[in-house]
């Protein structure tokens, strides 16, 4: 039996669809990705965290889901929007449905939809919050729902994905073809670096690409203070992405602070963010956001052009950050906004973009190389 879904936006837009998998709601901010591939990876992105997820490829769950492929424990979307889901799953590494993966978490998918149209609607009026459900239909009552959901600014949800208890990471990268080729850690077994990284909803992929780049990693709460974490005796310190403001992380930013200038610091995305905010700078909200994997950044150092794998909704506002201290390394080519900085008298440096990301470019995995030999620098 089709039942039927609605996707209702907070200014009263109505997409109306049916539902896939369970029938349930989701309430959140309404975001679009517009990857071709690698929807298993948003479902579970902690990133997402508190949003529901419009996909712009008009195809998917055509090859399943696994349990490789996810970036954390489990789903973190509120909700899913797409033109049209697969009922195949046609794949070997598939175990199944992408749907069953999203229903066993009670996670709803409306599918039907014009997204071309509801992606144009949010690009010229900005990610706004949205309700996505099979269980109550009526426009009026959703939009209501939908407008009292906290807006995205002021919200720390990177406390609430973080892992409550430290833990060490051992898994590497593993080639998901025989024809993929994964090289081994650049450091043998023992000489390897310890890092500690901060969980602030962090990417399995992460992880293993700190692994395979020749670290021994013990993940911390993003709660950590600065002396627990100085205890471990790391020679780095790693500030992950996470769903949320960065502007209410306000114990997590004064944990940072004290660490500059006393161990190698690299940070993504919201661990970018937090960096900003330790120096003294401001961030601010995008209008819709960076969600996709093919957005050219420019390395101000190189003059290279990186394509790059993007998930945020918050930036550095780079007029903020005194450039006595800091420099400005990678600038987005779309928009200009800043993607990343280093400072100028630490081995501190950050990027607003995803280095580790699968599926996307492997353009950026070189800075990870880059963190190593820091580390190596101030041993």
């Amino acid at each position: 039996m089709i039942h039927e879904a609605a996707l209702v936006l907070e200014d009263g837009r109505c997409f109306r669809g049916h539902a896939v998998g369970a029938r349930a709601e989701g309430c959140g901010e309404v975001v679009f990705n517009t990857g071709i591939t690698g929807y298993q990876e948003i479902f579970t992105d902690p990133s997402y965290s508190g949003q529901i997820v419009v996909l712009t490829y008009p195809h998917i769950g055509n090859y399943g889901a696994n349990p490789h492929d996810s970036e954390s424990e489990r789903p973190y979307i509120e909700g899913l929007v797409v033109r049209d889901f697969s009922p195949v799953a046609s794949n070997w590494r598939s175990t199944q449905q992408a749907s069953d993966f999203l229903a066993a978490h009670s996670i709803p998918i409306i599918a039907g939809i014009d997204t071309r149209a509801l992606v144009r609607h949010l690009r010229e009026r900005g990610a706004m919050r949205g309700v996505v459900s099979s269980l109550e239909l009526d426009v009026n009552k959703l939009a209501e729902k939908a407008r009292t959901i906290p807006k995205m600014e002021g919200q720390d949800l990177a406390t609430g994905v973080s892992t409550k208890q430290q833990y060490e990471w051992r898994q590497g990268l593993e080639p998901c073809s025989p024809s993929e080729q994964v090289r081994p850690g650049y450091i043998q077994e023992g000489q390897r670096l310890h890092v500690v990284a901060y969980d602030f909803g962090i990417k399995h992929n992460i992880l293993r690409a700190l692994v395979q780049h020749g670290c021994r990693v013990t993940v911390v709460p993003s709660l950590t203070s600065a002396e627990e974490v100085l205890a471990l005796n790391p020679d780095g310190v790693f500030i992950s992405n996470g769903p949320g403001d960065p502007e209410p992380l306000s114990a997590q930013v004064r944990s940072i602070r004290k660490l500059i200038g006393r161990k190698p610091i690299f940070g993504i995305c919201l661990g970018h963010q937090v960096l900003g905010l330790a120096l003294g700078g401001k961030t601010f909200k995008l209008k819709f956001g960076h969600h996709g994997i093919n957005h050219p950044v420019r390395n101000e150092l190189t003059g290279k052009v990186e394509i790059t794998s993007q998930n945020h909704g918050f930036c550095v506002d780079p007029d903020s950050l005194n450039t006595t201290d800091i420099e400005v390394t990678h600038v987005n080519l779309n928009d200009q906004t800043l993607e990343g900085f280093r400072s100028r008298k630490d081995p501190v440096f950050c990027v607003q973009y995803h280095p580790e990301a699968a599926p996307g470019p492997h353009d950026s995995r070189y800075l990870f190389q880059e963190f190593v030999e820091l580390m190596k620098a101030a041993a």
